[in-house]
Parts: C-alpha cells; structure tokens; sequence
C-alpha cells in the first residue's frame, strides 16, 4: 500500500501545551490516540497524525493512503492548532509532502 505523507513545523515555546491540546481535543470525539512526554499521535478514519515537541515548535507528521486525504489531514490539525494558538499566533509551515 502507498503511503503519502506530509511534515509540518510551527515555532512554539509550548510545543508539548499545543501538543497535548490537539490530542485531547481529536480523542474527546472517541478517535484513538495518546499523548506521553514530548510525543503523540492521532488516529483519524482517513489517515495518521503524529506530534512530537522540540524545544523551539511542534513538529507535525501526517500519513494517509492519498494525496487527498494527507491535504485533508493537514488542514484539520492546522486549524485546531491555529485556533487553539491565536494568542501566539502560531502558524504551520509544511513541506511539499511525499510518497513513501
């Protein structure tokens, strides 16, 4: 099977506070996932979101069986990041994604 995937990187002091908030808002809606330390992950119907917390911003990974899906992933964890971070006004910056 083909994985597509994608990285995205959004600068933050609070990486884990950001990290952690996205899991427990994704698995509040009885999705599977986990947050421990500095890393997490999201399982969504469509595709795989993975956290980890650096020191200086929140990497995000995500991985879906198509193109579609991994565009449709990034969008949902970047506006849940987004509006959870206003205040600091957090951004993602994605690379142009891949096929694995």
């Amino acid at each position: 099977m083909t994985e597509f995937t994608s990285v995205g990187r959004s600068a933050t002091g609070r990486a884990s506070r950001y990290g952690s908030q996205l899991v427990k808002h994704f698995t509040a809606k009885d999705v599977e996932g986990s947050w421990e330390d500095t890393r997490g992950f999201v399982r969504f119907s469509f595709g795989l979101a993975e956290f980890e917390a650096a020191d200086d911003a929140l990497i995000l990974r995500v991985a879906c069986t198509s193109e579609e899906d991994v565009a449709r992933l990034r969008d949902v964890v970047e506006r849940h990041l987004v509006r959870f971070g206003t205040r600091d006004e957090l951004s993602v910056t994605w690379d142009s994604g891949s096929e694995n």
